[in-house]
């Protein structure tokens, strides 16, 4: 299979709702726990290393980077949370502030960051940090519909099993198990805060499989107006 060039892909589809909005670029904050995968992610959508990928557990986004794919789409990489209560609450409250960070027209302030990629692996081992992160840094501070939940690492949510490391595809049990999970987070995380996300997609940025369908879900759900902020 071709890789996308995820640079000019859906380019219309992304300028034609910036028009709408009255925006450019389409600024959307990139987050999730340790281990997640989201800096393989945003190397997936470059294809090239732009983001430093941590091994193991160990945390590599301490601070917030920015990376512009082009002139109209720009990813904001957020500091990950599950490192320890200290630390963590230094990383919620930089990303607070990057969701409270403003420009202004014609004297009005609206919010810099238009929309918010939530990224979860797909073992589901930390779920309880993620509904913090969720609870306490994004639903209160920006609006519902601008949220969007994946799944991450869809090659090890059985373990690695029923994953062919040939075609670096899922079989056709690992897809059924993959459809569940994307289910059941869904329900989990309204029943844990409240809020109805649409259905996560999966996908292995570590192997470029399904990513397309992340960018997506971006471009599909972008919003149409400049956001007001909370």
């Amino acid at each position: 299979m071709d890789k996308i060039d995820f640079k000019t892909y859906r380019k219309n589809d992304i300028n034609s709702n910036l028009e709408q909005m009255n925006i450019r670029p389409l600024d959307v904050m990139v987050t999730g726990v340790t281990g997640a995968g989201k800096s393989t992610t945003l190397n997936s959508f470059f294809q090239k290393t732009v983001a430093k990928v941590g091994d193991g557990v160990d945390p590599e986004t301490m601070e917030l980077d920015v990376y512009s794919l082009n002139d109209f789409f720009r990813l904001w990489d957020t500091p990950r949370l599950g490192d320890g209560i200290s630390i963590d609450q230094q990383h919620k409250k930089k990303m607070t502030d990057l969701l409270y960070k403003t420009y202004n027209i014609e004297n009005s302030a609206y919010g810099f960051i238009d929309m918010c990629l939530i990224i979860i692996e797909g073992s589901n081992r930390d779920m309880g940090t993620t509904y913090t992160l969720l609870n306490d840094v994004i639903v209160p501070n920006i609006q519902k519909d601008r949220i969007l939940v994946v799944i991450n690492q869809a090659d090890l949510a059985m373990k690695g099993r029923h994953w062919n490391y040939d075609t670096y595809t899922p079989d056709s049990r690992l897809i059924s198990f993959l459809e569940e999970q994307a289910d059941s987070i869904k329900r989990r995380v309204k029943e844990a805060t409240g809020v109805d996300i649409i259905k996560p997609v999966y996908y292995s940025a570590k192997y470029e499989w399904n990513v397309q369908a992340v960018f997506d879900l971006i471009v599909d759900n972008m919003p149409l107006k400049k956001r007001i902020l909370l």
